[in-house]
């Protein structure tokens, strides 16, 4: 079992405590006894949240704020050099520590899962989570993303099992030595950090070969790079590959999905026999990580009908598809997808949903690099509604690259036939969702960035 908190946790401070990521860890150290701090840049239920479990977080960002008998300082790759908080603890030789080794200390002793791919975690690592409380298996879990059930992002547990959304948009998901690893899919993203598909593909085998001797990897039979890292890591004596989707040739084969309105029905094929269960969000792509989750709990011992059981209890993540509320005879749903892969999944599941209803999307571009590499891809998606408000970039922590606009997106909805309306003011996004929806509609706020906020001004537009 792992020390309650390790010695150099025992009072971190955390730059950008609010972060999903960040927050996450603070939460699990708090909660094992450790004296947490940190600052933010602002207020927000999260750092509410903290201060009832105890951490001291301050708003904005000021070498004050690092007290000096701090153990360590916890840093994200978003940090910039010039914090002051950092630049303070350079001073008082305080050791800086990043995020995932943070979290890679918390889950040593225990017997971890790490889920990792370009899409898909949050819901993944969510669902291994749910499930596992619902089983009594008291699991800590670290997650991107808020439970629509628990309402937290993470959580210590007395159980043996930690469960852990890797991230690897820094690389950061190396610093992990699971048990068991999901990969869901392999895709070029971030690319910030990475400038082809090889350092893609360098860095996942990185984290594979990660895994503990005799321990697993769970990894999608049907997606294209998934595929190609099994066959680069089928070499590793000690990891067994359980493969799992619709492909003839997985070991867990998906063999119907069956769409029920917002929920989903999946039979799977698991050690010679027929397994089905209900998914509580909609869409294929849910189902398949949900499939990943029931596969990575089996390679941990559990019996597999217990925890299909379980999974079903798994009611949604904060921002993945998140009912909103209703107005006006129209309902307005939430979507975190900001990738033309996700955003693609998300749409065809809205319509698979709702086949008799028009879909109305708000959507915000993440990240002028991002946009200059899959704009295109991303109008294209879009052309998966009936009509479309596109924002500007949401920027987050880069600076604006010359001729890179939501232009880009928006020409190519248009190339690709789709009713698209650009919005420069935020504001006025909730008249004009107001002008376009009519009784019986589906709007979807969609990207990474603040139009998540845009969801409540909406409904409330509409009802008046």
């Amino acid at each position: 079992m792992a020390p309650a908190v390790p010695s150099a946790m025992e009072r971190p401070h955390f730059i950008g405590i609010g972060g999903a990521g960040m927050s996450g860890i603070a939460k699990i150290l708090a909660q094992r006894g450790a004296q947490v701090a940190g600052s933010d840049a602002k207020e927000s239920a999260t750092a509410g949240a903290l201060r009832e479990l105890g951490a001291t977080v301050h708003i904005g960002h000021a070498t004050e704020h690092l007290a000096s008998d701090a153990s360590c300082v916890v840093v994200s790759s978003a940090i910039r050099a010039d914090n002051p908080e950092l630049a303070r603890a350079a001073e008082l030789s305080v050791p800086v520590v990043h995020r995932s080794d943070a979290l890679a200390s918390l889950m040593t002793g225990l017997r971890s899962i790490a889920v990792a791919g370009t899409h898909g975690k949050t819901t993944t690592t969510s669902m291994l989570a749910v499930a596992l409380t619902e089983l009594g298996l008291d699991p800590s879990y670290a997650i991107g993303g808020d439970l629509a059930g628990p309402g937290t992002n993470a959580r210590h547990g007395e159980g043996e099992i930690f469960v852990a959304e890797a991230d690897e948009s820094d690389r950061s998901f190396q610093k992990y030595d699971p048990e068991v690893a999901i990969v869901l899919n392999v895709e070029l993203d971030h690319h910030a950090n990475y400038a082809s598909m090889d350092e893609i593909y360098d860095s996942f085998e990185t984290f594979v070969g990660k895994v503990v001797p005799g321990g697993t990897l769970v990894i999608s039979a049907d997606q294209p790079g998934a595929v190609e890292l099994t066959q680069r890591v089928r070499d590793l004596s000690t990891l067994k590959v359980v493969t799992y989707g619709e492909s003839a040739t997985a070991d867990v084969r998906v063999h119907k999905i069956t769409p029920r309105g917002l929920t989903s029905e999946v039979t799977v094929l698991l050690d010679n026999r027929f397994l089905t269960f209900t998914v509580s969000v909609p869409g294929s792509h849910y189902a398949h990580n949900a499939v990943a989750a029931l596969v990575a709990g089996v390679a941990l011992g559990i019996p597999a009908h217990n925890l299909a059981s379980a999974i079903g209890k798994y009611t949604g993540v904060k921002r993945r598809l998140q009912l909103k509320g209703e107005a006006a005879g129209v309902q307005v749903i939430d979507s975190y997808a900001h990738h033309p892969t996700e955003m693609t999944a998300d749409l065809e599941a809205m319509r698979g949903a709702a086949t008799d209803s028009r879909l109305l999307v708000v959507f915000q571009p993440h990240l002028f690099s991002r946009t200059q590499e899959l704009g295109t891809e991303m109008g294209q998606a879009l052309a998966l509604a009936d009509a479309s408000v596109v924002l500007d970039i949401y920027p987050a922590r880069e600076d604006p690259i010359p001729g890179i606009t939501s232009a880009l997106i928006i020409d190519a909805a248009r190339a690709a036939g789709a009713d698209v309306t650009p919005v420069h003011d935020k504001a006025t996004v909730p008249d004009v969702i107001a002008g376009m929806a009519k009784p019986g509609d589906l709007v979807l706020t969609m990207g990474a960035g603040d139009v998540t906020d845009l969801g409540p001004e909406i409904l409330a537009r509409l009802s008046n």
